[in-house]
């Protein structure tokens, strides 16, 4: 094949990979990637072998399959951060997958509406337009979570970007070919399960309705055809997500595993659904009735539990329980529906969760618009063939308005159920909004391309999102710039702790959790995927098999006898915690096993944190 005509086949995807790599260079020249929470550092740590020296894929939040693959690459090589190259390809993988599907729509609009030339530059031109809108969307909107990742929104990325596929995908009436486009889709979903399952199990509903839509829009809906077409689609991403999951449960199913993910589970429930029993005073006569001792609920409430063998599962469930049928049992649930609601609809419309509740305020209306675009009107040849196809389009058109007022109907439920719950951080609300608005642009993105003649309103509801998103590319710009200046001074403590405990290599380091929490780190620079001699004394790992992994390397079976007997084991803190709350949450841990200890400074590291010795 000549250069020529090999540039000419794969055009829109030259063209979009050209423009993607561009602002990734951009992205990269400007700002710094980082793991946004110590969440995925956590995992990063653990399948690069940071955290026991040997990389695992038992990280606890990916299902195994994926972590083991990650972990193999580690083996394989472990300079290479490839835990970040994995989220940042997802991410910018997923911009260039919806680019080329937009170029290739636009491709097939000027073919079909005009008698313009293979090649021309109108063509060209009207792609590297929604290619730059695309650009502009990444910059205006997206921009914070793309250089500062979490694997929670880059599930949801994955889910917005298999759902917009789906809904453009082009017609087709032959199942095989069909399920063959759809490919990208159905792996997306799969691999975003793996990522994220939680997420990906709370965005299903919006990829059913995804398949709602794109039926919908069949010629004959019930067709054997048509059966085959979205049976083998749904059949395909299902079976894939139990076989991930049956993976998983294998992974898992060692006693040691299985005795940690009841731990984990009930540690979750208290700390992410009842935190306010752990930390206020007002439960802490009822906690001690059930066996949690004073010493024990500060440790709990301080997260440094892991100095005390002693709060295992049955004690987590106790207290789970007790918060169940106290805080949970005594909430007038018809008072909190009503509060939320309120809060629910006054997010809709204000700027605390700007710009992803304008934008898809926006996808609504230009969906409205999109379907209401054409005339209502009474046609007096009903009867005829040219009338029978007019009623039929205008049936379509109502079952198109009814699916816009499914989408807010399911969005409203989520939202409630996130809002009840009182889990609704931005990781989460963010990852909704833009599974919704890729849900909703889609649907938009169909009509304006099948459209046979130009519809102004239409693209005047594309210059609208423009302003819009536009109108918040500087000030998202600002924010990132001053998050990351931020970053850089706080994490400034985190890499001279990290260079002082390996300096120190033959002791072994535990953290105060409130001390090191705030933390993240980059991921592409100052990368040491080696050992690492310290853990925080509380968190999602601690009394995993990889925990007693990793303390059996310095011989510790207990962290209580550890810290008090053994002459390489300390403890870091901050000052400012170190001022705020002592160590009487040590001392008297101690003490309450009839042991008098004192806390002595050893060390200092900067002039922030100090090594601390228990005597």
């Amino acid at each position: 094949m000549k250069r020529k005509e090999y540039c000419k086949k794969y055009e829109n995807c030259i063209l979009t990979l050209s423009i993607m790599l561009l602002n990734v260079i951009l992205m990269g020249i400007c700002f710094d990637f980082y793991y946004d929470l110590n969440d995925d550092t956590m995992m990063k740590d653990i399948m690069s072998g940071v955290y026991t020296g040997t990389p695992d894929g038992h990280n606890m939040q990916t299902l195994y399959i994926l972590g083991a693959v990650i972990d193999l690459c580690y083996r394989l090589c472990g300079r290479i951060p490839w835990y970040g190259l994995f989220l940042c390809l997802c991410q910018f993988g997923c911009f260039y997958l919806l680019g080329v599907r937009l170029t290739g729509l636009t491709e097939r609009r000027y073919q079909a509406v005009s008698a313009l030339k293979e090649g021309s530059c109108k063509d060209l031109t009207g792609k590297v337009l929604v290619l730059l809108i695309l650009s502009l969307f990444q910059w205006g909107v997206c921009l914070p979570h793309l250089v500062n990742v979490q694997y929670t929104i880059t599930c949801a990325v994955m889910s917005a970007t298999a759902i917009f596929l789906f809904v453009t995908t082009p017609e087709t009436d032959n199942a095989k070919q069909f399920v063959i486009k759809n490919i990208p889709s159905i792996l997306l979903v799969i691999i975003a399960y793996q990522l994220r399952t939680e997420m990906l199990l709370l965005t299903l509903p919006f990829v059913a309705l995804a398949g709602m839509f794109r039926w919908g829009e069949e010629e004959k809906i019930f067709t054997k055809e048509n059966w085959k077409k979205y049976g083998t689609v749904v059949g395909v991403m299902l079976a894939g997500m139990l076989l991930s999951r049956c993976i998983d449960f294998i992974a898992y199913g060692s006693p040691e595993w299985q005795g940690f993910l009841d731990f984990f589970n009930a540690r979750t429930t208290v700390y992410d659904f009842y935190m306010e029993v752990v930390t206020q005073d007002e439960f802490a006569a009822d906690l001690e009735q059930i066996g949690v001792t004073p010493v024990q609920q500060t440790l709990l409430r301080n997260y440094n539990f892991g100095l005390d063998d002693t709060i295992d599962t049955q004690m987590l469930d106790r207290i789970a329980d007790y918060a169940a049928d106290t805080v949970g049992g005594s909430k007038d649930w018809g008072a909190v529906f009503k509060e939320k609601s309120k809060v629910y609809f006054y997010r809709i419309f204000h700027t605390g969760d700007a710009p992803y509740n304008f934008i898809v305020l926006w996808a609504y209306a230009a969906m409205l618009a999109a379907g209401l675009g054409a005339s209502f009107e009474n046609i007096a040849f009903e009867n005829t063939a040219a009338g029978k196809a007019e009623k039929g389009n205008r049936i379509r058109r109502y079952v198109f308005i009814g699916l816009i007022v499914l989408v807010a109907v399911v969005r409203t439920a989520i939202w409630m159920f996130l809002l009840m719950r009182g889990r609704d951080p931005e990781r989460i609300t963010h990852s909704i909004y833009l599974v919704e608005f890729a849900l909703l642009t889609a649907g938009f993105v169909r009509r304006i391309y099948t459209c046979e003649t130009k519809n102004y309103m239409l693209h005047g509801m594309v210059v609208w999102l423009l302003i819009l998103v536009g109108a918040n590319l500087m000030s998202g710009i600002q924010t990132v710039q001053y998050d990351q200046r931020q970053r850089e001074t706080v994490n400034q403590d985190w890499q001279d702790i990290d260079a002082y405990c390996r300096t120190h290599h033959d002791n072994f380091y535990f953290e105060d959790v409130y001390s090191t929490v705030a933390f993240s780190q980059k991921m592409f620079t100052e990368v040491n995927n080696t050992f690492a001699n310290y853990d925080i004394l509380g968190g999602w790992m601690n009394k995993s098999p990889l925990y007693q992994e990793k303390m059996a390397q310095y011989a510790i079976d207990s962290v209580t006898d550890a810290l008090l007997h053994q002459d390489n084991v300390y403890l870091i803190m901050s000052d400012k915690e170190a001022a705020e709350q002592g160590f009487d949450w040590m001392i008297d841990y101690y003490a309450d096993k009839g042991i008098t200890v004192s806390v002595i400074r050893r060390d200092t590291i900067n002039e922030n944190y100090a090594v601390y010795e228990v005597k």
